[in-house]
């Protein structure tokens, strides 16, 4: 049975390791956001409504469906997408949208230029990879944003109307995190460091 200083350092201890772990994650999220590789991307809007967080935007972006085509390590005897990751190369359009040019399973041959990041997304199992017409949608983590109460239906009518986009940072290793909501040229929510 444990003694009352050795119970009090315990949970010192304890404690000391999650607030590490914890201080961990929210750094290495802030270095994305602030040292990342920042590209804009164009949103479409899906359902502003979460019980427990409060309005958000479900989001879709031209990179959230990669034509099959696209991918240039799919195996020939390969039918089916595993559970696996997927890095999409992007560089920007002549409208200021980034816009995918290349695709791999695993990991890119080479490192993007200096004028094109790779993010990196996670394909589920069971996609079909048959067809090069086919699209597959991997997730990135950045198809959410949530907003201030009461504003997510306002600003999902007016994604309806006009083109919005999210500006996203992208780390060296493909992890991206959310910076800012852009309607046009004009930044309407930007995410904190901390």
């Amino acid at each position: 049975m444990m003694t009352g200083k050795r119970l009090i350092i315990s949970a010192l201890v304890l404690a000391l390791v999650q607030i590490g772990f914890l201080s961990w994650i929210i750094a290495g999220r802030a270095a994305i956001l602030r040292d990342g590789r920042q590209v804009l991307l164009k949103v479409e809007p899906v359902d502003p409504r979460d019980l427990l967080r409060g309005d958000y935007i479900f989001l879709s972006y031209d990179i959230s469906r990669i034509p099959v085509k696209l991918i240039a390590n799919v195996p020939a005897d390969k039918f089916s997408s595993d559970d696996t990751p997927i890095v999409v190369r992007l560089k920007p359009g002549a409208d200021g949208y980034w816009q995918p040019t290349a695709a791999w399973f695993g990991q890119a041959p080479a490192p993007a230029a200096a004028d094109e990041a790779d993010i990196v997304g996670h394909v589920a199992a069971g996609w079909d990879l048959r067809t090069p017409e086919t699209t597959i949608a991997p997730d990135y983590g950045i198809e959410r944003f949530y907003l201030p109460e009461g504003e997510g239906i306002a600003i999902q009518n007016d994604m309806r109307v006009r083109p919005f986009g999210m500006r996203v940072a992208i780390a060296k290793d493909g992890t991206a995190q959310i910076k800012a909501l852009m309607d046009g040229d004009k930044m309407l929510f930007e995410e904190p460091l901390y």
